[in-house]
């Protein structure tokens, strides 16, 4: 465990039997990091130059980024203590406002880029969202302390976010945010009006349903959902004291809730899924908002619980470097979670995990006895069809796995183009391990073969779902250049129990003698450890702290484990079970039937003792040890069923 850069108090397992962490650590943590980033400021304080590589918007616009995440942890940190700033941070923030908006666009030492189009200097539209909440959580210490040419200056350069055209995704609740802002100040116009009620007319047609929003249009389903889609537009709602608007969007944060709380591991992890990981902790923003609302399904001490596992799952494992900055990764740096817009501000969106501190001290989220995360409890399958989500929990271990049978990263208009993206593509995700890189093989996959290449899964159409299960079709995808055979599918299905996945898949429309590969959980090992396997066995691969296993129960031939230098967050080095078969000549498809599991308990029973499998056509009757059994039929129609049987 690296020892942290900054002082925090001793634990107290008393009132936080789970973390040992209280409200008196989350604001010693937003002090040393604010600390920590504020050495880097320009002299002005218009900017911070944080170390790293920069992003494709370019040293200026990072800067930029560098100061508007910070002085959003600032705001959170300076509102919960009702203006209290000891360390004087906030005339910093104030004392750079009034700096970068001078002559915005000027080639000088501290100005700021002016905000433009998506793809044509759009990345201060981002940033300008979080100098907008900051100066409203704020307003009585730092937009009342400017000068009103400065105020005007300000407004100015708020105003450019209206004024151009957002990403098609939550970008939109960006000029809302701004916009929310000047109205609330007293700036409000029929140009302002017009951003928020665009922003929520289009909220409105994202809206999928059981709490979940896609990110833009099509099916983009991840983290943004909590952090971007239900926090600006509630937190505006909240702040502006629009009850009609709260009364609309609370119920569905509730909703949301009541999944989501199930995608962090008993660790504190969060769901290893989706873009802009490198955002961490943040991932608890959406479960400190429904407390400040009051739309929560969690009792406080549960709420506390899932908020300080996360903070401490990260501060223990690297994420702060040795002088106090956030890194570009996970745990430490690690590119391969990275997306091109990453600059070395960019991981300060974990900023909004900070929002907690919004509750003030008095509020039961600190003053009640911690409780046990959601996924301590008993085990869990949870379908959510809306976002094309299988929640799979053991309280044994505490571990998460997320099947991912309706999520993906393309928008309706945008063409299917191999490889995919690694952060959405696959069948499934932990909170234990992470993808194989794009560069690597993929972990969690299935895949044709044709003349030694690959195939990608990119579009994904949801097919149907039950309690415990969900199935999904895509269009196996070749990469450009590559082999083109029309009228192909695969459709998929993943059944859990207890640790237990069942993955069968059905091969449609392709050709007699294809090669078929699936893979399973790629599991970080040191460099060079060999896999436990047989030929046509079980693969198992013993993490240490998880242990990864693939058993081939019909249509697989031959399953070995394949190397991933490239590692994934978890460890620099990893391996990847694989199985292997050959299509069929049936046209109505070819049936492959595999068992999976991912679990933290020592020395867990071959997977030949959990479970067996008879094959009749296109139907599968899987009988679990425990008892019982059930049909999955992928021959009754388009869309396969699952019935329960006796034993």
């Amino acid at each position: 465990m690296p020892e942290l850069p900054f002082l925090l108090p001793a634990d107290d397992r008393t009132l936080s039997p789970h973390t040992g962490y209280t409200r008196a650590h989350w604001e010693a943590a937003a002090d040393g990091m604010l600390h920590a980033a504020l050495r880097y400021a320009t002299p002005g304080q218009a900017l911070i130059d944080l170390p790293g590589p920069p992003s494709r918007s370019g040293v200026r616009s990072d800067g930029l980024e560098g100061f508007a995440r910070t002085f959003l942890l600032a705001a959170f940190r300076a509102a919960g203590a009702s203006g209290k700033d000891q360390h004087g941070i906030l005339e910093r923030y104030t004392e750079g406002i009034a700096r970068g908006t001078l002559t915005p666009g000027r080639g000088d030492a501290e100005s700021w880029p002016v905000i433009g189009h998506h793809g044509a200097q759009g990345q201060p539209m981002v940033e300008s969202a979080s100098v907008a909440l900051g100066l409203r959580l704020t307003a009585p210490w730092t937009w009342e302390a400017l000068p009103s040419d400065a105020q005007d200056r300000t407004e100015e350069w708020l105003r450019g976010a209206l004024r151009h055209q957002p990403a098609p995704n939550n970008w939109y609740l960006f000029p809302l945010t701004v916009a929310g802002f000047l109205d609330d100040v007293g700036r409000g116009d029929a140009e302002t009006a017009r951003a928020i009620e665009r922003g929520l007319g289009l909220l409105e047609g994202w809206y999928q349903g059981q709490g979940w929003y896609s990110d833009g249009d099509g099916r983009s389903f991840d983290h943004y959902n909590g952090w971007a889609l239900h926090m600006y537009p509630l937190l505006h709602a909240h702040l502006a004291g629009d009850g009609e608007l709260l009364d609309r969007l609370g119920p569905r944060l509730r909703t949301f809730l009541e999944g989501f709380s199930l995608l962090f591991d008993a660790d504190g992890a969060p769901i290893h899924h989706g873009r802009s990981l490198t955002y961490r902790f943040a991932a608890g923003a959406s479960v400190a908002l429904g407390a400040l609302t009051g739309h929560t399904p969690l009792v406080p001490g549960a709420t506390r619980r899932l908020l300080s596992g996360a903070l401490r799952h990260f501060l223990d494992r690297g994420a702060l470097t040795e002088d106090g900055v956030l890194s570009l990764g996970w745990y430490g740096p690690h590119a391969a979670t990275l997306q091109r817009y990453s600059g070395p501000g960019s991981p300060y969106w974990a900023s909004k995990g900070f929002l907690a501190l919004l509750l003030p001290p008095d509020h039961p989220v600190w003053t009640a006895t911690e409780e046990a995360a959601p996924v301590e409890g008993p085990d869990r399958a949870l379908a959510l069809p809306a976002a094309g989500f299988l929640v799979q929990t053991t309280g044994r271990d505490g571990l998460v796995r997320l099947h991912n049978h309706g999520s993906y990263k393309l928008r309706p208009w945008e063409a299917e183009h191999a490889p995919a993206d690694p952060l959405y593509a696959r069948l499934a995700y932990s909170t234990r391990t992470g993808p194989t890189s794009a560069d690597n093989a993929p972990d969690n996959h299935i895949a044709l073969e044709d003349r030694g290449v690959r195939t990608a899964r990119l579009r994904i159409h949801p097919l149907a779902a039950g309690p415990d299960w969900l199935a999904s079709s895509h269009t196996p995808a070749f990469p450009d250049g590559g082999p083109k055979v029309p009228s192909i599918r695969i459709d998929s299905l993943t059944l859990v129990r207890g640790r237990l996945e069942v993955r069968v898949h059905r091969a449609v429309g392709v050709p007699a003698g294809t090669r078929i590969h699936h893979s399973g959980w790629a599991v970080a090992l040191p460099p060079g450890t060999p896999a436990e396997t047989e030929e046509g066995a079980e693969i198992r691969l013993d993490g240490g702290e998880v242990t990864g296993q693939l058993l081939g129960l019909h249509g697989w031939e031959t399953a070995t484990a394949v190397r991933a230098p490239q590692g994934t967050a978890y460890g620099p080095w990893a391996l990847v079970p694989e199985l292997t078969g050959t299509v069929g000549e049936d046209p109505s498809g070819t049936l492959f039937v595999a068992l999976a599991s991912l679990t933290g308990e020592r020395d867990p029973a071959p997977l030949a003792d959990l479970a067996t499998a008879e094959v009749n056509g296109l139907a599968v009757t899987v009988r679990p040890a425990d008892g019982g059994a059930f049909v999955v039929d992928f021959g009754a129609g388009d869309a396969p069923t699952v019935t329960e049987v006796g034993a």
